[in-house]
């Protein structure tokens, strides 16, 4: 009788910063913006064996009721600058950023990654996303230029251009013989073409091909179209689930769509983003848990991620009384600009009518609703039981790893380092130490063929 071979667990940190996971009330939360903040998060996540750390990016305040919206970390570096500082003090740690395809121009993107690639000898990463909103688009020349229906076909010629331009090079054009004096064989390396609704560009690609041939590519859509853009251009999706039937459902529709564009289900990692709360005891966690929560949803916060659904002024209501009864207004105007989390709410009212049932069903306020209905916390207990909840997750094909988001930054990764890893590694499902160079070699995918077509 055969059995199946243990998967391989790939595990990433998250940086948080851009939304309330993070605690930083907490005394033993440290800066957001100093680099020594960045160094000590990336240093332990190399320490750990981690395939890469990952950084978000928020490209304008968010606003609530026309204030910003400051419940939320904000004020982060930009991501190249950050990810090339840390390509300096970190030897094999992956290094992913997220990137718009909206509001930036394929030469400069790729230029940027191409750049980053050679400076931390094949580490680069870019989370490929696009921008939704017209707010976010006024801090740009061209904002809110681009119709919501549009963005991930903007997104699709972004990368096939960026892709052709990291394909212009084939990586055996230098020379750089002295004698002969000859630095190219090719005087037409780095020429590209690429004629499109969105771009018509064309020109010569002035960075070499750079180790990894291209920056591994991420991709975070949960739609079908989402979904589909994965299977089809990304090296690794964000999956939005932590739980055993739902991440094995999407798992599973996700790597199905792989064979039509000629791939197999190893070329595509799936890595839902994963909390986690650790103690002596499982008893110990879930109280530290219980606690975290109340941190991460002040009574501030409730009544402002109401108003994300009620798209109104609450202010006036008490966080620890009852959900108003008053509907909330639907519309494309949102009392909160910039928020990703409202267009979670595609029927508002019906989302009221079912808070309303549980909040009556369990007798919640509304800081208790929010904080039952936002649950972040997906690994809960001792190390000895998050090292288990995570294997058989991998093991059961509902994720290929995940990327951890700590509620202490930055130093809120180093008990997981320190108690969870080890016994990942004891049970044959991690690695002990990094086995190549690359963050491709580290995730099992080959490099890429040079195709300037950007296909």
């Amino acid at each position: 009788m055969s059995t199946k071979p243990l998967k391989q667990i790939h595990l990433a940190a998250h940086f948080p910063g851009v939304n309330n996971t993070t605690v930083w009330s907490d005394p033993a939360a440290g800066s957001h913006i100093d680099f020594d903040s960045f160094v000590h998060f990336a240093r332990t996540a190399e320490r750990a064996k981690f395939d890469f750390l990952f950084l978000a990016e928020g490209l304008r305040l968010r606003e609530q009721g026309g204030r910003i919206y400051d419940l939320d970390v904000v004020g982060r570096p930009d991501t190249f600058t950050v990810l090339a500082a840390l390509a300096a003090v970190t030897d094999r740690l992956g290094l992913t950023g997220t990137i718009n395809s909206t509001f930036n121009e394929p030469y400069e993107v790729a230029r940027q990654f191409a750049s980053l690639d050679h400076l931390s000898a094949g580490r680069a990463a870019w989370n490929v996303v696009t921008s939704w909103d017209a707010f976010t688009g006024e801090n740009f020349r061209r904002g809110g230029f681009l119709p919501r229906e549009e963005r991930y076909s903007r997104a699709k010629e972004f990368l096939a251009a960026a892709t052709g331009l990291f394909d212009s090079w084939d990586g055996t054009e230098i020379v750089a013989d002295p004698v002969s004096g000859t630095f190219l064989r090719d005087a037409r390396a780095g020429a590209f073409t690429h004629r499109g609704p969105h771009f018509d560009i064309e020109g010569h690609f002035n960075v070499p091909r750079s180790p990894q041939g291209r920056p591994v590519v991420f991709q975070a859509g949960d739609s079908d179209e989402g979904r589909e853009f994965a299977a089809a251009r990304a090296d690794a999706i964000f999956g939005r689930y932590g739980t055993l039937d739902e991440g094995r459902a999407f798992y599973a529709d996700v790597k199905r769509r792989l064979p039509r564009y000629g791939r197999t289900p190893d070329q595509l990692k799936i890595l839902p983003a994963a909390t986690f709360v650790l103690g002596d005891t499982d008893a110990e966690a879930h109280e530290t848990a219980h606690e975290v929560r109340r941190l991460q949803v002040s009574g501030q916060t409730a009544i402002r991620y109401l108003e994300h659904v009620w798209n109104r002024d609450l202010s006036a209501y008490d966080p620890d009384g009852p959900l108003p009864e008053t509907d909330p207004e639907p519309g494309e105007n949102t009392i909160a600009l910039g928020r990703a989390s409202v267009r979670q709410f595609r029927d508002p009212r019906e989302t009221a009518r079912q808070w309303r049932e549980l909040a009556r069903a369990k007798n919640l306020s509304i800081r208790e609703l929010v904080i039952a209905t936002t649950a972040r916390q997906t690994f809960v207990g001792s190390a000895a039981t998050v090292a288990r909840a995570i294997d058989d997750l991998v093991q059961a094909d509902a994720a290929d790893g995940f990327i951890l988001v700590p509620h202490i930054t930055p130093g809120g990764l180093d008990v997981f380092a320190d108690t969870v890893v080890p016994l990942l590694q004891e049970r044959g499902v991690f690695r002990t130490e990094y086995e190549g160079t690359t963050l491709r070699d580290h995730l099992g995918l080959s490099v890429p063929a040079p195709d300037p077509s950007g296909l």
